[in-house]
């Protein structure tokens, strides 16, 4: 189906994110609010859609290897914030979150994590609506290959390992970001991803139950509601960070592995708007020393007091105005690098694993570059800003990538 006849920026930003078609989960229409993840930005003219050549026979979907030099464990967090109700289930008496961990091990073997549960896979494929993606079986996302051991138990020094938390995109689940927790884990983080409960298309509670998306039932009318909504989407996810920093670093731990972490090393990473939320995050928890946001319109427009603490932006080439609008008000370490031939969903695993299963979503980024780039530079940053380790890639761009540009207004090609 062509929606581009259909679209309707709001100032040019939307909240979907693999389709990148319409700007707000529509009733009638979920089809166009998050073609499976979510993004707050994007101009018409970037909508993308599938290939429409004959798709490659699916394959059974991987996560590259990771690269460090440590094994990784993982385990699922059910963790409940009582002294709030649900933003957007008021009947909930309390928040309820789902979060990953992905840590080194010292373990050599074990059952390998599943990436989704066939349920999460149905969910997420039907709620895109891209009639290309009828082509994947719906259990196909969950037969995604990946790297941890569950349950595996943690190694390292007491209070040595950083913390990465992360933030995915509207609409989509903690996992997509998988690929990148993983490798960030086999070189000694820790890292933490959260499922925002009701604004994605399915979360697995250890009970069995599955939430789905009641804030895609919100239609915002205009601008200012379209602002107001991803305003709030932002604020809560800021809290729901805090909450989880609470669970991981306070004195009573909800993990067993909590002591490995070290507190004073904090950074948090996200995806479009979980990107976005990322200065929130930082201005409203000093805990939180670095920020990166991938992808992601700033609904919430940094004051004009600045953020001082190290940020980086990480896009498509297709830019943003509220990245412009709030350069400035970073006062910190800060680099703007603009990937081309991504698409929005380059920055999670889904560009590269709906490939693997046989769709093409148009973007020259193939195999597991999209991945690869991802990964590098977010390590790089992370490395320098939480590690001390001086890292050349972030000084210029690099032979070894040449998609990546190094851009700050006015630079020209960077708009």
């Amino acid at each position: 189906m062509d929606v581009r006849p259909m679209l309707a920026p709001i100032r040019n930003r939307k909240i979907n994110s693999m389709a990148h078609d319409h700007p707000f989960p529509a009733r009638r229409k979920p089809v166009l609010l998050a073609a499976v993840a979510g993004l707050l930005a994007l101009t018409a003219a970037t909508f993308w859609a599938p290939v429409p050549a004959a798709a490659a026979a699916p394959s059974t979907p991987y996560l590259p290897k990771p690269t460090g030099p440590h094994r990784v464990g993982t385990m699922s967090l059910h963790l409940t914030d009582t002294s709030r109700r649900d933003p957007w289930v008021p009947t909930a008496k309390a928040r309820e979150l789902m979060v990953s961990l992905w840590y080194p091990t010292a373990a050599r073997d074990g059952q390998r994590a599943p990436y989704v549960t066939p349920k999460e896979s149905e969910l997420l494929l039907k709620g895109s609506g891209i009639k290309e993606l009828e082509k994947i079986p719906p259990k196909g996302l969950s037969w995604t290959r990946t790297n941890a051991f569950v349950d595996a138990e943690p190694a390292g020094r007491r209070r040595s390992l950083p913390l990465v938390v992360m933030s995915p995109g509207f609409t989509w689940p903690r996992s997509s970001l998988t690929g990148l927790a993983e490798d960030l884990a086999s070189r000694g983080y820790v890292v933490a991803s959260i499922d925002h409960t009701y604004e994605n298309f399915a979360t697995t509670f250890p009970d069995g139950r599955v939430t789905t998306c009641a804030a895609c039932e919100i239609e915002p009318d205009d601008n200012a509601d379209a602002d107001d909504f991803g305003q709030k989407v932002i604020r809560n996810r800021a809290v729901d960070i805090s909450f989880v920093l609470d669970q991981l670093t306070g004195p009573h731990p909800k993990w067993k592995g909590a002591s490995l972490i070290n507190s004073a090393r904090i950074a948090m990473a996200g995806q479009s708007i979980g990107g976005a939320a990322a200065p929130e995050t930082m201005l409203k928890d000093s805990r939180v020393r670095a920020g990166i946001n991938m992808d992601g319109s700033m609904f919430l427009p940094i004051p004009k007091s600045g953020l001082a603490r190290p940020f980086m932006l990480m896009g498509s080439p297709a830019g943003d105005s509220t990245w412009k609008r709030d350069w400035e008000h970073l006062t910190g370490w800060k680099r703007w690098l603009v990937v081309k031939g991504a698409l929005h969903p380059s920055f999670t695993d889904y560009d590269m694993l709906i490939q693997q299963l046989g769709v093409d979503l148009g973007g020259d980024l193939k195999e597991t570059r999209s991945m690869d780039i991802t990964r590098k530079y977010v390590e790089a940053f992370l490395d320098l800003h939480l590690r001390g380790k001086p890292q050349p890639l972030l000084d210029k761009p690099s032979p070894r990538y040449p998609e990546v540009q190094f851009c700050s207004p006015p630079a020209k090609s960077c708009q």
